[in-house]
């Protein structure tokens, strides 16, 4: 074991040059020129953004699996699922929409909870995860492609606009999409790629290759 060499960081707002320093825990550091944050030591970080990401996984199941809502016209119900919703747009020719909801409310939210899942239950074991840094640089990429709060938002629109003509009756996947939006944000909120690359990168903590 080493001490762990001094690290450079730049300022993400105005480029400035800084010495990495350490935090106690729940401190910030801000930058000299701008004051913009450069860091945090969050506490706890990995095992609170695990405990959200597997709790956001369980209900993404459920909110793929179940009814987003039903509507009932003369005794007959219907009900529909998100991923029916997309296969409806498809057949109707409405291929662009269609292949945008899937991208960004199905497959873009599945690849961060697997891609978060990945990382951090390893680093909660103690093992370091095979490829963790493309891992890393997919949730980078991916991360302003996730909108299941704007999903969730045309959904509660749609339901008012068709209370209007026929009785609607909200299914589970509707709870659970809006209970997974509140995990999602708590685990980008609860998140430090910093953190997390300091307990994967051997050379972050300062040892070395015999």
């Amino acid at each position: 074991m080493v001490d762990r060499p001094a690290q450079l960081i730049a300022c993400h707002d105005c480029d400035l040059l800084q010495r990495d320093i350490p935090l106690n825990p729940g401190c910030t550091a801000s930058c000299r020129r701008c004051g913009a944050v450069l860091y945090r030591n969050a506490t706890d970080s990995v095992d609170r953004t695990l405990a959200y990401t597997l709790a956001a996984g369980m209900l993404f199941l459920g909110a793929n699996l179940f009814p987003v809502f039903s509507i009932q016209v003369q005794g007959d119900r219907s009900a529909i699922t998100l991923f029916g919703a997309v296969l409806s747009l498809w057949e109707q020719g409405m291929k662009s929409i269609s292949l945008l909801v899937f991208i960004t409310a199905i497959f873009v939210p599945a690849l961060e909870l697997l891609s978060l899942t990945y990382l951090l239950l390893p680093i909660r074991l103690g093992l370091v995860p095979p490829g963790y840094s493309r891992f890393m640089r997919t949730l980078q990429f991916i991360e302003p492609w996730g909108m299941v709060e704007v999903l969730m938002l045309g959904m509660l629109v749609s339901l008012v606009k068709l209370t209007n003509n026929f009785k609607v009756i909200p299914g589970m996947a509707l709870w659970s999409f809006g209970v997974l939006t509140l995990l999602l944000a708590a685990a980008a909120a609860s998140f430090s790629a910093r953190d997390v690359w300091e307990r994967l990168d051997p050379r972050s903590r300062g040892e070395t290759k015999p």
